[in-house]
């Protein structure tokens, strides 16, 4: 089975300027965009709010959680989907230490993979058949005798 090449992804984890409206958004409401990141992904839209959830009640209750799971789960399994270089380990680092400009760099890589076809709209087009119109000619050789007798 032929296996296609991996491609990287379609901006850098710091591009944030690349696509503003996506910066804002996660700087100023992290969370919403994760959402939203996780249901055009096709994942349940509330599904990054455990990540949050979870690590709160776990560090209420004494014990360290730095992996928040559903950004390292989502990250992997945009990789995967879209054939991007990388490996567990790099999504690992990201979600952990850079876990809100990962979820803007997929959410860029969403837009850029969800991007319509470009529909050119073309304008009807009249043809003119430049042959000549046929003709048969007949010459009289070929025409039957007829006798006339009066």
């Amino acid at each position: 089975m032929a296996q296609n090449a991996l491609v990287e992804w379609n901006t850098g984890l710091c591009d944030c300027f690349e696509d503003a409206a996506t910066c804002c958004y996660g700087f100023w409401c992290g969370p919403c965009l994760a959402c939203s990141v996780s249901s055009k992904f096709g994942e349940l839209y509330c599904l990054p709010l455990c990540d949050y959830f979870c690590q709160s009640m776990l560090i209420a209750c004494g014990i360290p959680c730095f992996v928040p799971p559903v950004a390292f789960s989502t990250r992997s399994s945009m990789r995967n989907r879209y054939g991007i270089k990388g490996s567990l380990c790099k999504d690992l680092v990201v979600s952990c230490w850079c876990v809100w400009c990962s979820w803007c760099q997929m959410h860029r890589e969403l837009k850029h993979q969800k991007k319509a076809p470009e529909v050119i709209h073309m304008q009807p087009q009249t043809f003119v058949n430049m042959q000549p119109i046929s003709v048969m000619m007949v010459s009289e050789t070929h025409l039957p005798a007829v006798m006339v007798t009066s």
